[in-house]
């Protein structure tokens, strides 16, 4: 079903956009050989072309274009072999320049495509209308000083790709969907770390509303946004608002917002300027990026498998369902460790520790999938025992937890505490026998008509035999002695 919003006048459809700044991962910065590192004293990581003085002379970053057109392939998009570098004026403090160096009309990467999940399940193309590249500003820090504001210049400078959308997003969660996935391709191709509390990436969210079968609204945008969860509770503010104004006879205007995560709402920055008041014009100390071909076919050849495509890649090899093969790639070291633990093992069983017990494991100890509170090779140790019938699935999770308490193999831990699955079935009869001479009365009652006993009956034998029962054979033997 369609998302939309209602107001006294009737439905009201949402139209957003997102403008994804993304800081490239590069050890030093766009223009000149200042480290790029996050972090680190005030005003460190400067160099004279960072603080603008005067004569200071732009110099490009090779690596810095080449993170771009590798983020532009992985979205799909036209790499534009010809680009250029413009001068954006505004004038703040922490922009020594008094300009940003960015690109306007000539974009280092045109159109493209992202394709998207929702909750349940539809697939949503989203349009990318471009990618470019420009540096970052400084820091104003209005909280250090009683009657003074300062500025840290070591962000001045690193290298941004700013990733535009058009605007296709049509609801919160297809905002979410849209940022959580743009952040995942980028953290595969290895362009951006998308560390959103750090600031490494963050999001100025476009928002306007509509009448069914209308032309666009007058749109606000809400600046640097620093989480998918605000950046989703930011466009349903925003829209609410409008359609409150729209309804009350008033007029959107087209302005800069910030939104306030204590209040829920978004409030007034400053008038939205257009492309003219920043006097763009051609950067004259740059010339115009040009790519060659072979540069551009390079990169490509040496792309990593993407995460649409690698999911696709699970369900075909592994025969694991789309929705786990989903979860499995959402992060490009935890595919990485399912395939280290799934090659010649029970691929959908693998699948399944993994989602299961590992990620509440990892959820419970605080540990992350470097880092994992269970190593792969155990993992799958525990999965042959599984596999081969030394150990049964409710045995395992025992095993499992102590695992993750002791660092023990699995193996070992079988061994000493004597949990081998009992395969024996004349120990298994044994067993049936004497649970059911100790429930007569629930015997009278099952072959009564009363099914659901048999259950009772099982869980009894498995607790007869401390769980080492082969779940499998007990079923058997208890069925047949019921008779």
């Amino acid at each position: 079903m369609a998302y939309s919003l209602e107001g006294k006048t009737g439905t009201w459809e949402v139209v957003c956009g997102l403008e994804i700044h993304a800081q490239v991962i590069s050890e030093s910065k766009l223009f000149s050989g200042a480290s790029a590192t996050y972090g680190g004293a005030p005003n460190a990581h400067v160099s004279f072309v960072d603080a603008g003085f005067p004569g200071m002379l732009p110099v490009i970053n090779r690596e810095c274009v080449a993170q771009a057109v590798r983020t532009g392939l992985g979205l799909k998009a036209q790499i534009n072999l010809v680009s250029r570098f413009d001068r954006k004026n505004y004038f703040y403090a922490d922009l020594p320049n008094g300009y940003q160096i960015s690109q306007f009309d000539h974009p280092i990467v045109g159109t493209g495509d992202v394709e998207i999940e929702l909750q349940d399940g539809t697939i949503k193309h989203i349009g990318i209308t471009r990618l470019h590249l420009e540096q970052d500003a400084g820091k104003s820090m209005h909280d250090q000083h009683a009657s003074k504001s300062v500025i840290d210049l070591n962000r001045a400078g690193v290298a941004l790709m700013e990733i535009v959308s058009e605007p296709d997003i049509r609801s919160p969660e297809e905002a979410g969907a849209y940022l959580r996935k743009i952040r995942q391709i980028l953290r595969y191709l290895g362009t951006c770390d998308g560390n959103m509390e750090e600031g490494s990436m963050r999001a100025d969210v476009n928002v306007s509303v509509r009448k069914a079968g209308e032309d666009f609204r007058t749109r606000c945008e809400i600046k640097n946004v620093n989480s998918v969860r605000f950046v989703m509770h930011a466009v349903e503010a925003e829209a609410l608002r409008q359609i409150e104004v729209w309804e009350s006879g008033g007029e959107v205007r087209q302005e800069t917002r910030l939104y306030d995560p204590a209040r829920g709402e978004t409030r007034s920055m400053r008038s939205k300027e257009d492309a003219h008041d920043y006097r763009y014009f051609p950067e004259p100390d740059l010339l115009p990026l040009v790519l060659e071909e072979e540069f551009v076919a390079r990169l490509k050849a040496k792309l990593p498998e993407l995460p649409d495509e690698k999911r696709r890649r699970f369900c075909d090899e592994y025969a694991i369902p789309f929705y786990d093969a989903g979860v499995l790639v959402a992060e490009q070291a935890t595919a990485d460790f399912y395939e280290s633990v799934a090659k010649g093992r029970d691929a959908r069983l693998v699948a399944n520790w993994i989602s299961g017990d590992f990620f509440a494991a990892m959820n419970r100890t605080g540990r992350s999938i470097e880092n994992p509170p269970v190593s792969g090779a155990a993992l799958g140790e525990l999965i042959d025992l599984i596999s081969d019938k030394t150990i049964n699935g409710r045995i395992a999770k025992d095993v499992f937890e102590e695992m993750v308490e002791t660092g023990a193999m699995p193996g070992a831990i079988v061994e000493a505490k004597g949990l081998r699955q009992v395969t024996d079935t004349s120990a298994i009869d044994a067993a049936v026998t004497q649970v059911l001479a100790a429930n007569p009365d629930k015997v009278a009652e099952y072959k009564s008509g009363k099914d659901k006993l048999f259950g009772f009956f099982v869980g009894q034998v498995m607790k007869a035999m401390q769980g080492k029962g082969n779940p499998a054979l007990v079923n058997e033997a208890v069925k047949a002695q019921l008779g």
